[in-house]
C-alpha cells in the first residue's frame, strides 16, 4: 500500500468532518484562566514554548484546519509540547484532562506524516502498516481522539482509523482496508488485529499513549508491553514516543524509562486547582438524604433559568447509576446513565443524548471521569465521592473544558473522612473557602 497522503485527489473527496457546527468549536473559551498555570520542564535542550499557532510551522493544510476549529491561542500543554515534538524529541507530559492534550500530540504527528514523502509500505501485502499509533484506555476516548484527528487531518491526505473492542470487528476491518496512516486503538482490539496479521507495527514512526496512568489502572500494562516490546515495532530512539498522563505514579515513571529515549518531562500544573474557574462546593449530606438533596439542586437550576445546562452526577457503582437514573426519570428529570456494563451502542447513545441536551442529566461511574470531551457541562455533582483525590480532580474538571467555568458540588459525610484533608487542600489551592466543619474532619 503506497503512502496515502501522496494522492491529493483522495483528500478532495473527503467528507467534511466539521459539519454544521464548525463555527461553534472553541469560541467560548476563556484562555486568560490559563496564565497562572504552573509549568515544569526538565531534560536536555528543551525547545522554547510558542504563544500562537501562527508561530508554528505546521503546513498550510493543517493550519487551515486549526482555523476551522477556531483555535487561536495554544493552551499551556500545547505551547510547550508541540515545539518539543516537532523537534522530534520523546516526551512525557503530565497534564489534566481538558487541557488540550489531543491537539498537542496530533498536530506534530500529522505534520510529521505529511513531511515524510518516502513512507512506502511493502508492496503486495494485505497487512496494513500504519505510521502512527495512538493508544487509549477506553472506547469512548478512542472514538473521541479519532473524531478530533479526522478534523485535524482533513484534506491533508493523512488517513485516520479507529479500532476498539465491544463492537463487531467487521466494520473496523473495512475501514482499515481503505488505508491507514494513524491508527487510534484500545490495547485489546489492537492485539486482536496484530494476532490476525491485519496490522503490523513495523513502520510505526510515532507512538502516543494517552491517559497512560488510566491504562495502568485498568490493567493494560501487559498488553501495552506486548504491543511495544514484543511485536515488530521499531525500538525507542528509532520511533518517536510520547506519553501523556494526568498523574505520574511509579508505574508511569517505569514506563517512561522503558519506552522513551532521552526524553523531556513536561508538567502542567493541576488544572482545576490552580484556577478559580470552578466554583467548588462541599456539603455535608447523610447517605439517606442524598437523593432529596440532589433534587433540591436540580430544582434550583430550573428556578434560575438554567434548566438546559448539562449536569453530570458521579456515583460509585454501576447499579447505583442505574437506580439513580430511574429515580430521576420517575421524578420528571430527564436523565441517562453511562457505566462499564452498558454496551458500546448504549454508551454512545447516552453520550449523544446528554450532549444534545435531550437528557441534560447524566449519571456516571468513573468511566466518564477522564478523557471524555463533554462541552458545556455547567454542574458536576459528586453524589458519591471517589476513593482518591486524583479521581476527584478528574471529575470536577468535567465542568472546566479548556477554560470554560462551572460549578462542582460534592456530597460529604463521615464515610469520606479519609479524603477530608486532601479535599480541603484542593479547595485552598483553588482559592475557595473551606467549610469549618470540613477542617475539623481534616
Amino acid at each position: 500500500m503506497s503512502a496515502s497522503w501522496a494522492d491529493a485527489a483522495d483528500s478532495d473527496r473527503e467528507v467534511n468532518p466539521f459539519g454544521d457546527d464548525a463555527d461553534q468549536e472553541n469560541t467560548s473559551i476563556d484562555f486568560d484562566d490559563y496564565e497562572d498555570t504552573p509549568i515544569e520542564t526538565s531534560g536536555e535542550d528543551v525547545p522554547p514554548p510558542v504563544h500562537a499557532f501562527a508561530d508554528i510551522e505546521l503546513g498550510e493544510a493543517l493550519n487551515l484546519n486549526i482555523k476551522r476549529c477556531k483555535y487561536v491561542t495554544p493552551t499551556p500543554v500545547q505551547r510547550h509540547a508541540i515545539p518539543i515534538l516537532l523537534a522530534e524529541r520523546d516526551l512525557m507530559a503530565c497534564a489534566q484532562t481538558g487541557s488540550g492534550k489531543t491537539a498537542a500530540f496530533c498536530f506534530p504527528i500529522i505534520r510529521g506524516i505529511m513531511r515524510d514523502l518516502h513512507g512506502e509500505r511493502p508492496p503486495g501485502s494485505r497487512t496494513l502498516y500504519p505510521l502512527a499509533l495512538i493508544l487509549s484506555p477506553s472506547r469512548e476516548l478512542a472514538s473521541q481522539i479519532h473524531d478530533k484527528a479526522k478534523k485535524f487531518s482533513y484534506q491533508t491526505g493523512v488517513k485516520v482509523v479507529v479500532a476498539y473492542g465491544g463492537t463487531p470487528i467487521d466494520q473496523q476491518l473495512m475501514e482499515l482496508e481503505k488505508g491507514v496512516d494513524i491508527l487510534v486503538a484500545t490495547p485489546g482490539r489492537l492485539n486482536d488485529l496484530l494476532e490476525r496479521a491485519t496490522v503490523s507495527m513495523q513502520m510505526i514512526k510515532f507512538l502516543a499513549l494517552d491517559e497512560a496512568d488510566r491504562m495502568l489502572d485498568m490493567g493494560f500494562e501487559p498488553q501495552i508491553r506486548k504491543i511495544v516490546e514484543q511485536m515488530d515495532m521499531p525500538p525507542r530512539g528509532v520511533r518517536q514516543t510520547m506519553l501523556f498522563s494526568a498523574t505520574f505514579p511509579r508505574e508511569i515513571q517505569r514506563l517512561a524509562s522503558d519506552f522513551l529515549s532521552n526524553y523531556i518531562f513536561l508538567a502542567v500544573g493541576r488544572v482545576g486547582s490552580s484556577t478559580d474557574s470552578i466554583t467548588l462546593k462541599v456539603e455535608y449530606v447523610h447517605d439517606s438524604d442524598k437523593r432529596s438533596h440532589l433534587m433540591a439542586l436540580l430544582h434550583a437550576q430550573r428556578e434560575n433559568g438554567t434548566e438546559q445546562s448539562l449536569t453530570l452526577v458521579f456515583v460509585e457503582t454501576k447499579r447505583g447509576a442505574d437506580t439513580l437514573e430511574n429515580w430521576l426519570c420517575m421524578n420528571e428529570f430527564p436523565a441517562t446513565s453511562i457505566h462499564g456494563d452498558r454496551t458500546q451502542q448504549e454508551r454512545e447513545e447516552a453520550l449523544k443524548s446528554f450532549k444534545s441536551g435531550r437528557t441534560p442529566i447524566m449519571v456516571a461511574t468513573d468511566v466518564a471521569a477522564r478523557g471524555l470531551d463533554i462541552p458545556h457541562v455547567a454542574h458536576v455533582v459528586n453524589f458519591d465521592l471517589p476513593n482518591d483525590i486524583d479521581e476527584f480532580v478528574h471529575r470536577i474538571v468535567r465542568t472546566w473544558r479548556e477554560g470554560e467555568s462551572g460549578v462542582a458540588t460534592t456530597f460529604f459525610n463521615e464515610n469520606n473522612a479519609s479524603l477530608a484533608r486532601e479535599l480541603a487542600e484542593v479547595m485552598q489551592e483553588a482559592d475557595q473557602k473551606v467549610p469549618e466543619w470540613l477542617t475539623r474532619y481534616a
